[in-house]
């Protein structure tokens, strides 16, 4: 997969991650957010689980010597998403969805921060203004006025450190175990049964309820969880996880146009303002890079 295509991808994934915000926030109706995690990680386990039989039955590569054992490293990525994953979830019980899509953004400044330290990426200049431009932009979007904090916003701005750190590391360990659809399965199967677990401690979880959220868990389950997250897996091994982070944290630009579409909400001047802004600076982390390697190839 060529550098471009990855990247489309991402911004599909951010598409199918904004709509997403919706139906997260309805199934709180009806769930417990360990309960709702855990039944939406399982039904994105079954989406990915034939491709991820598929590939089983390929040669895999050889693993590098050095690193944490591939037990270990699958079971780490999978309790980053279920510590992302229910820590937004309890967010969205007491905040909404404004707040939660605005508040999550601030993982973007933390993957170059994160990668840096990990892999030593240093990332291009531009990636830091860029990447605070998106927070600038996802704030505008949100209404330009001051964040009242509630208990949930708290819960939602404690996910971000999970979800940069899985964002750092998704795309170096499928292609450090070569079978990137068994990272997917694996790190669903992970989170659904964490979750479950302590859905059965301190929820009372029913069919019932289950049936009551079938649509929230469907679209979270099956699309949002088994096809982006996947796609999420799929693209990050042939992109920097900074680009990913800035392409990613576009969600919140179509969470606002989803929800201009299908639930008559109105972008003030503010929220276009925030749209572009975040085009802008997702355009210049692709576009800055790619004319300084280009005129470096011309002098060479």
């Amino acid at each position: 997969m060529k550098r471009w295509q990855a990247d489309t991808l991402l911004l599909a994934v951010a598409a199918i991650w904004g709509l997403a915000f919706v139906p997260q926030s309805w199934g709180m109706a009806d769930m417990g957010p360990w309960g709702f995690t855990g039944v939406r990680f399982a039904l994105g386990a079954l989406v990915v689980l034939p491709l991820a039989w598929r590939e089983r039955a390929r040669p895999a590569p050889p693993t590098p010597a050095g690193g944490p054992p591939r037990a270990l490293l699958l079971l780490g990525l999978g309790g980053l998403i279920f510590l992302g994953a229910a820590l937004q979830q309890i967010g969205l019980l007491t905040t909404s969805v404004t707040n939660a899509s605005f508040l999550t953004a601030l993982y973007v400044p933390l993957v170059p921060l994160l990668a840096w330290a990990v892999f030593g990426h240093r990332p291009h200049p531009v990636v830091w203004p860029a990447a605070v431009g998106c927070v600038v932009g996802t704030w505008l979007l949100t209404g330009a006025g001051p964040v009242r904090m509630v208990a949930g916003d708290w819960w939602v701005i404690a996910s971000s450190l999970p979800w940069a750190l899985h964002v750092v590391l998704v795309g170096w360990a499928a292609g450090r175990l070569g079978a990137p659809y068994a990272v997917a399965f694996s790190q669903f199967v992970v989170c659904a049964v964490l979750s479950l677990a302590v859905a059965a401690a301190v929820e009372d979880p029913s069919w019932s309820a289950i049936q009551a959220a079938g649509w929230a868990l469907a679209y979270t389950g099956f699309i949002s969880v088994g096809v982006g997250y996947t796609a999420q897996v799929v693209a990050q091994r042939h992109t920097r996880e900074a680009d990913a982070a800035l392409l990613l944290s576009s969600e919140t630009v179509f969470a606002a146009l989803f929800g201009a579409w299908l639930a008559g909400d109105r972008l003030s001047p503010s929220g276009w303002l925030g749209c572009g802004l975040i085009l802008a600076c997702i355009l210049a982390s692709q576009g800055v890079p790619l004319l300084a390697r280009r005129r470096q190839a011309a002098a060479a």
